[in-house]
């Protein structure tokens, strides 16, 4: 049974890559799904754009900005790869999570639920969280 709920680790694509990332992790998964998205010119699929979510919330865990329904079990996982250098990788992720907004079939599968606005205050929470300054 498929898992849908506007949180970013609600679903299946995202779950199944959390759950990758906590048996395995390392920047390279997160680089491969951020990148996926930021340097996607078309529309983004909804799986990878889901991925791509999941990993900036990743992100923002390992510079020490989690989100207050951070799956449990992915904190300690985050706490192994180093905070100190990930400007790059910070800024990849605000690309990513901005590529999904504009972009994406995600975006307007959400454009057509009644959660569309907390989903969207969620991803605009993850950008703060990431240091966009507005």
């Amino acid at each position: 049974m498929a898992t849908w709920d506007y949180h970013n680790f609600d679903n299946d694509a995202a779950a199944d890559f959390a759950e990758d990332f906590r048996q395995r992790p390392n920047e390279a998964v997160l680089y491969e799904a951020l990148a996926t998205a930021a340097e996607e010119e078309g529309q983004l699929e909804a799986a990878e754009a889901s991925q791509a979510l999941a990993a900036a919330e990743l992100v923002a865990a390992v510079i020490g900005k989690p989100a207050a329904d951070m799956p449990v079990g992915l904190l300690p996982a985050t706490t192994q790869l180093d905070a100190d250098g990930q400007e790059d990788l910070q800024e990849l992720a605000i690309e990513a999570v901005q590529a999904v907004l504009r972009k994406s079939e995600l975006q307007e599968l959400w454009a057509e639920n009644e959660n569309y606005a907390a989903w969207q205050q969620l991803q605009q929470n993850l950008l703060t969280r990431l240091g966009l300054e507005e």
